[in-house]
C-alpha cells in the first residue's frame, strides 16, 4: 500500500517546511559535488569498460545513499512518505533533477533572509537610532508604501516555498515511485488476488451456512419429526399431549435458529435503515454488552455498509465465544471517502488473524481495497480495526 502523511499546517508547520528546505539547500550542494564526480568517473568508466555501460559502484553507492538521506529528509520534515523502488540509474536522475529544486529552495530562503535583515534595519533606523535608509524620513505615506511592497514580497516568497516543497515531492515521486506501467502491473496483481479472495470467502460463507443449516436447524427438525412420530404412534392421550407439547418446543427452537441463520446470512435492517441500524441489532442479540459510536454523515455505498457489517459482527461474535470479554466497544467513523471501523473488547486476547472468521473478514475488506488489522496480544485487548474507501 501507498502511504501518505498529511501535510503539516501552522506556524510550526512552516518552521519545520523552512527547515527541511535548508537542509535540503546543503544536501544539494553535497550532492553537486558527488555528480561532478559522478560525471568524471562514469566518463572514465564508459572509456575503459570495453563497450560495457556500467556505472561505478562508488558512484552508485554515493547516489542511493543521498537519495536515502533525501527521502528521510522528504519524510521527516514534509510529511512525504510513500513507497517507491529504485537503483542506481534512478537514484542518479533524481539526483541531477533535484539538485536546482534544493537550490532554488536554498536562494528563496536568503531573499527571505536578506529582506528581513533589510527591513528590520530600515525600521531601527526610523524610530530609534534616527540614521534614515537613504536619508528619506519615514512619512506616514513612505511607511504605507514600504510595508504594502514587504507584505508583497514576503507573500510571493512563502509562496515560492511552497511551491519547491510541492516541486520536491514531485520529483521524488517521479524519478523514484514505480512507472505507471508498473503501476498498472501490481494494480493487476492486486486485483487478480482479491478477486481469489473474494471467491475463497463466497465458498467460506456457504460452508458456514451449511454448518448451521446442518448442525442447528436440521437437527431440531430432525428431533420434532421424531417426536410427532411418537405422539402419533402413543396410545395413552396424556403421553401423546407431553409429547406434543415437545414438539411445540422444539418447532420454537427450530424457527428461532432459522431466524438467526438468516440474519447471519444478510440483516433486513441493512437494506431498510442501514447501517447503523443493523449494528445496532447486533448489540441488542450479542451476549456481551456492547456499545457504539457512529459518526457517519450519509449512508455509504451498499458494499461498504455490507462489508463494516460483517466485520463488526464478526468481531463482536468472536469476543462473545472466544475472548471471555465483559464488554465490547464498536467505533465507526467516516466521511465522503473513507470509513473506518474499530472494534475493541477487554477479553484474554491471542486472537489468530489467519483463523478462519477473521481471515474472511480480511478477505472481505480486501475485496474492497481496504485494510483490515488485528492486534490482540496475550492477555488483552483484542483491537480489530478496517478502512474501507467509500470511492
Amino acid at each position: 500500500m501507498i502511504a501518505s502523511s498529511k501535510p503539516h499546517g501552522g506556524p510550526g508547520g512552516v518552521a519545520r517546511a523552512a527547515a527541511g528546505l535548508a537542509l535540503g539547500a546543503a544536501t544539494a550542494g553535497a550532492e553537486l559535488v558527488l555528480l561532478a564526480a559522478a560525471a568524471l568517473l562514469t566518463a572514465y568508466s564508459l572509456a575503459f569498460s570495453r563497450g560495457r555501460r556500467t556505472v561505478p559502484t562508488v558512484v552508485a553507492d554515493g547516489a542511493q545513499l543521498l537519495t536515502e538521506l533525501e527521502r528521510r529528509r522528504l519524510r521527516m520534515f514534509h510529511g512525504e512518505d510513500r513507497a517507491v523502488q529504485y537503483g542506481p540509474l534512478k537514484a542518479l536522475a533524481y539526483l541531477v533533477l533535484r539538485v536546482p529544486v534544493g537550490l532554488l529552495g536554498g536562494v528563496i530562503l536568503l531573499l527571505i533572509a536578506y529582506g528581513s535583515a533589510a527591513g528590520a534595519r530600515l525600521a531601527l533606523g526610523w524610530w530609534v537610532t534616527g540614521d534614515y535608509l537613504d536619508g528619506i524620513p519615514p512619512a506616514w505615506w513612505i511607511v504605507l508604501y514600504t510595508a504594502i511592497v514587504g507584505i508583497v514580497l514576503l507573500f510571493l516568497a512563502v509562496q515560492g516555498l511552497v511551491g519547491v516543497v510541492a516541486l520536491e515531492k514531485s520529483v521524488a515521486r517521479r524519478c523514484l515511485g514505480p512507472s505507471p506501467l508498473e503501476e498498472y502491473e501490481r494494480r493487476i496483481a492486486q486485483l487478480s488476488v482479491t478477486r481469489a479472495e473474494v471467491v475463497d470467502a463466497v465458498d467460506d460463507e456457504r460452508r458456514r451456512i451449511e454448518r448451521d443449516l446442518h448442525d442447528g436447524v436440521q437437527q431440531r427438525l430432525v428431533a420434532l419429526g421424531m417426536l410427532i412420530g411418537r405422539a402419533r404412534r402413543a396410545g395413552d392421550h396424556e403421553k401423546a399431549s407431553e409429547l406434543l407439547k415437545q414438539a411445540h418446543e422444539e418447532s420454537q427452537r427450530a424457527l428461532a435458529d432459522l431466524r438467526e441463520v438468516t440474519w447471519r446470512v444478510y440483516p433486513a435492517a441493512l437494506d431498510g435503515e442501514g447501517l447503523r441500524a443493523a449494528l445496532e441489532t447486533v448489540a441488542e442479540r450479542s451476549a456481551v454488552p456492547v456499545a457504539i459510536e457512529y459518526d457517519v454523515p450519509g449512508r455509504p455505498p451498499h458494499a461498504v455498509e455490507t462489508a463494516a457489517y460483517f466485520v463488526v459482527c464478526e468481531a463482536v461474535t468472536n469476543a462473545a465465544k472466544h475472548s471471555g470479554a465483559a464488554r465490547v466497544r464498536v467505533a465507526v467513523e467516516g466521511s465522503a471517502t473513507m470509513i473506518g471501523v474499530r472494534i475493541e473488547d477487554d477479553g484474554a486476547g491471542g486472537a489468530d488473524p489467519a483463523g478462519g472468521g477473521l481471515a474472511g473478514l480480511a478477505r472481505r475488506v480486501a475485496a474492497q481495497d481496504g485494510t483490515f488489522t488485528v492486534d490482540s496480544p496475550r492477555g488483552g485487548p483484542t483491537v480489530i480495526t478496517a478502512e474501507l474507501p467509500c470511492g
